[in-house]
């Protein structure tokens, strides 16, 4: 049996994943376009959260990479390539390509710099007067998935380093005068528990969106995913078979909506929406214009259309902003109350459960 048999068994499918509808939506749309900024995932301990990451990374298509290559680089795209590889490209030189997974990387939470960012070995440097860089966590995580449990523990400095990197795209580590870079773009997802503490709101602004999970209420749900759980278990190649067809569906869902982002529009009037929103929810900065923008776009190529619709705005705008809204350290993070508020008035859409309580209030005078 091959290898990569053995390794697919592992991994739980991502259509098999029952709720949590809006982790996977994020997750899906930064896999489309990272440059989203990746996604902060707050949540009750036990409710999928890394079993959906896995299943995510496990579930994107092959890339092809050049062969050997720590970094992971990209063999048509100078963004995404090494130094090294792009002197052999401009020496001409033949570059043997091959195809891997998509890499997903985890990140211990006692992880140190050197080993997120890589070391470079100063005394061989010296004596015999080559780079030699050993590669950290950030090249393995190049053009894949960089996951982050319990980010809210983590070393503010660390942090401030990946956001960085995510950013970026490339990750530069300098020592004794002796500087290397490598690229370094990748979808940072973090995740954490609400009771553990939160982001400093500087940090947590930096990414592009934040989804909130809860522990499934309804008993036949809960029934239905320890089932699952189990018969996974028991037979993880039959399971695996079972979901082949949605899985594959969904991979080449995600291969046409990578293709076709570049050609959605955004209506000028919308994205003036989208601002004002922003400026009355009083976002600092303007990231969070640009990341609503980014995601209503992502959002349309899934679902195979050119143009963005008010009703994609709806679904994104509260993961891309209810993060951004807090000044205070100490405050709670709006669960998209406030958010849903300012977008139904700038956007003329009629307040349902307004509506409602003017409605019953109206009613009970009439009553009197």
């Amino acid at each position: 049996m091959s290898s990569t048999a053995q390794a697919v068994r592992r991994v739980f499918p991502f259509t098999a994943i029952v709720g949590q509808e809006e982790m996977k939506l994020a997750l899906l749309l930064n896999v489309i376009d990272p440059k989203i900024g990746g996604v902060m995932i707050m949540g009750d301990r036990g409710t999928g959260k890394s079993t959906t990451i896995r299943a995510l990374a496990d579930l994107l298509p092959e890339i092809e990479v050049v062969a050997d290559d720590p970094f992971n680089s990209d063999p048509q795209d100078p963004e995404l390539m090494s130094d090294a590889v792009r002197q052999q490209l401009e020496q001409q030189a033949e570059i043997p390509v091959t195809h891997k997974k998509v890499p997903m990387v985890d990140l211990p939470l006692g992880a140190t710099e050197d080993r997120v960012c890589g070391t470079i070995d100063i005394e061989k440097a010296l004596s015999e007067g080559v780079k030699a860089f050993e590669p950290g966590l950030l090249a393995k995580a190049n053009r894949g998935i960089l996951y982050v449990d319990e980010v809210n523990l983590l070393d503010d400095h660390l942090v401030d380093v990946l956001l960085d990197s995510a950013a970026g795209g490339w990750n530069t580590v300098e020592r004794e005068g002796i500087s290397i870079r490598h690229p370094a773009r990748f979808v940072l997802v973090g995740s954490g528990n609400p009771e553990e503490g939160e982001l400093r709101p500087q940090l947590l602004d930096r990414f592009g969106m934040h989804a909130e999970i809860h522990t499934v209420k309804e008993p036949a749900l809960r029934v239905q995913i320890v089932e699952q759980r189990a018969e996974f278990d028991q037979n993880p190649q039959q399971f695996l078979e079972k979901y082949q067809a949605q899985q594959q569906e969904l991979q080449q869902k995600l291969i046409q909506a990578q293709a076709l982002l570049p050609s959605v529009n955004l209506d000028y009037d919308l994205r003036v929406n989208i601002s004002e929103v922003c400026s009355e929810l009083d976002v600092d900065g303007l990231r969070g214009d640009i990341v609503t923008n980014r995601a209503a776009k992502a959002l349309a190529a899934f679902e195979g259309r050119t143009e963005v619709t008010v009703d994609d705005i709806r679904r994104v705008i509260t993961l891309c902003l209810r993060h951004r809204l807090r000044k205070d350290p100490l405050e709670a993070i709006d669960s998209g109350y406030k958010v849903e508020k300012a977008f139904n008035r700038v956007f003329g859409i009629e307040d349902v459960t307004e509506t409602a309580q003017s409605n019953g209030t109206a009613q009970m005078s009439g009553r009197r």
